[in-house]
């Protein structure tokens, strides 16, 4: 299937649509935000996340499958060092982030965050403290990064990895109150879990292990969570991300914790390798129509930067996958999704810390034009 970028081919594309005078300047993105930070919403229009100074960035596109965006706008949430975004199946976008504030010499006062996006382009919730699981505050702030779901029923699951290395979970109520904190017992969990909603309504979990990839869901869309048998394969912790490519069947693809290049994994049968450069950072995946066929489009960054692009199709990795560089260059993961038409569309952070947008373009298979600055 033929997968390329015409981006290095014609050179730099300018912007694609201006934000409100002035802002540009002064509001560049630190990162890209964790989670699937390009979403579609409900009224056909793309919204893309990052993490800035001082809070969270957010460009919003200003008509379904239109080139022209408006941004960056500031969300303020001052302290804020990290940030994961969720979108529900109402398509509500759902934030969580974790906030570091020092105070004096000691260590920061460390907390997490959440807030709710409920229209594209509308004012977010009111931000509003989830706490933390210690009440040390030398452990606390050893809180690691958290990672957002959305069940089948709309409501949010966060889970962090506390000072124990332990992964816990803190659910909302109904009426967007919180339960208490919940040990599933995962243990020796690093930083960088991964997580998905089935079409089921259930809720998948991945977490990166020291020699082992850990794995918790909930079976039936409203039971418990359960620990599932682990993967007995290591993966560089931040990179993995899980796509159901068939009803109630996850695939995960990651970067191998020993050569660092993509691998896929299905659970119950063998990984497979997926060559191309090594991959730094999370990977985006993407199950979308190609030619009139079904196709996993995949993206990742490399040492350097590069932004690497695939296509295959679904639950064939088996048969060989190639790689091609897009000729942008990356802080923190891609993005891909599909615009209101259908077409592909890959966003990415660059290292001056602007947004960047390549969409497909009408060639056979998956071809993008030049990536254009928004």
């Amino acid at each position: 299937m033929p997968v390329g970028s015409r981006r290095a081919a014609q050179g730099r594309a300018p912007a694609l649509g201006a934000g409100s005078p002035g802002t540009r300047a002064h509001h560049v993105a630190r990162e890209a935000a964790g989670g699937r930070w390009l979403v579609l919403g409900k009224d056909g229009r793309l919204s893309a996340y990052a993490l800035g100074d001082g809070g969270m960035l957010r460009w919003t596109q200003e008509r379904p499958g239109g080139t022209a965006w408006a941004g960056p706008e500031l969300v303020p949430v001052p302290g804020l060092n990290s940030l994961s975004v969720a979108q529900g199946p109402d398509g509500f976008v759902h934030f969580v982030g974790r906030r570091a504030v020092h105070k004096d010499e000691g260590p920061p006062v460390v907390d997490l965050m959440s807030a709710t996006q409920f229209q594209t382009g509308r004012p977010v919730t009111q931000w509003r403290t989830l706490g933390n699981p210690h009440s040390e505050r030398p452990k606390a702030a050893l809180l690691g990064v958290p990672a957002a779901a959305v069940s089948g029923q709309g409501t949010v699951h966060v889970f962090v990895r506390n000072a124990d290395g332990d992964l816990l979970l803190r659910c909302e109520k109904t009426g967007g109150k919180w339960e208490a904190w919940h040990d599933p017992k995962v243990r020796r969990a690093q930083d960088g879990t991964a997580t998905v909603t089935t079409v089921s309504g259930r809720v998948e979990v991945l977490a990166p292990g020291t020699d082992v990839t850990l794995r918790l869901s909930r079976h039936e869309p409203d039971g418990a969570y359960q620990r599932d048998q682990d993967i007995p394969h290591a993966h560089a912790p931040g990179s993995a991300v899980a796509l159901e490519t068939a009803r109630d069947r996850i695939t995960y693809y990651w970067a191998d914790g020993s050569h660092g290049g993509v691998t896929a994994h299905r659970p119950g049968t063998p990984p497979i390798p997926l060559g191309g450069a090594p991959c730094t950072g999370p990977v985006a995946a993407l199950r979308t129509a190609l030619d009139g066929y079904d196709c996993t489009v995949l993206a990742h960054g490399t040492p350097d930067g590069r932004v690497m692009l695939t296509a295959c199709g679904t639950e064939n990795e088996a048969d060989g996958v190639w790689w091609s560089p897009t000729g942008d260059h990356c802080t923190g993961g891609p993005a891909l999704a599909c615009d209101a038409a259908g077409r592909v569309v890959l966003a990415l952070i660059g290292t001056d810390g602007a947004l960047r947008i390549a969409r497909q373009n009408g060639e056979p298979g998956l071809a993008l034009g030049p990536s254009a600055q928004v």
